[in-house]
């Protein structure tokens, strides 16, 4: 049978509590900047005429999360442009996924997981602090996984980043770069200082769960010490 809960807030404002809910609330932010970011890039493209004149026209491929930039074509199409100078639809390059999944999966792995521990401090902790219980443990392993999992990512991402960076500031994909009847030129694009703040956001939280495991280490049996034995009846 389980046992009841006690419902208490006193556990927030112990140590243990208060970086739960820090990393509660800071890994909303690493997954919201990162899984929320949708951006553009906006180049104008000028076709030389007959009679000197020439129509200038505006292309824009959109990207966001995942970030498979090899998916974002250009619009409008530019095989309708210049006389058919492109002949299939333009695309940005790469695709940097992998390391934005991974970033975003472990914030809310970390969200959930910490979000859970919470319940489990605020309406159970009698338990979680009993003699013999192996909770701390258990709790300690998952909390130093989840550190580990944030540098990872964290590094991971940083440099998916750049790389996203590189390819949104790469000139028009197949322009033709000594033709003096076709010029491509960067008009707009969407600034990433909110990635950038996810990477930021990623490796606070990698401090606040290394520092948080500290914390609940000192709830394991590792770090109190062991009852002293009983003294042995003297001899008669």
């Amino acid at each position: 049978m389980m046992a009841a809960p006690r419902v208490s807030l006193g556990a927030l404002k112990e140590p243990l509590g208060l970086s739960r809910g820090l990393q509660w609330f800071f890994s909303i932010f690493a997954f919201a900047t990162c899984g929320g970011f949708e951006g553009s890039v906006t180049f104008s493209v000028t076709c030389a005429g007959g009679d000197n004149a020439s129509q200038v026209t505006n292309v824009t491929a959109t990207y966001g999360y995942p970030f498979r930039l090899n998916q974002a074509v250009f619009q409008p199409s530019l095989t309708h442009l210049c006389n058919h100078t492109w002949p299939r639809d333009v695309h940005l390059v790469g695709d940097f996924s992998s390391a934005a999944r991974f970033f975003v999966g472990v914030a809310v792995g970390a969200f959930l997981y910490s979000l859970g521990a919470l319940g489990l401090y605020l309406g159970y902790l009698h338990l979680y602090r009993c003699a013999g219980s192996r909770l701390p443990l258990m709790d300690l392993l998952l909390s130093a996984l989840l550190a580990a999992l944030w540098l990872c990512a964290s590094c991971a991402w940083a440099q998916g980043l750049a790389h996203v960076r590189q390819a949104a500031a790469a000139p028009l994909p197949h322009c033709p770069a000594h033709s003096g009847d076709v010029t491509c030129a960067r008009a707009a694009a969407t600034p990433m200082g909110g990635l950038g703040a996810s990477v930021a956001f990623g490796f606070l939280n990698l401090l606040l769960w290394a520092g948080g495991s500290w914390f609940v280490y000192k709830e394991t049996p590792l770090h109190r010490p062991a009852p002293p034995p009983e003294p042995s009846p003297a001899p008669m």
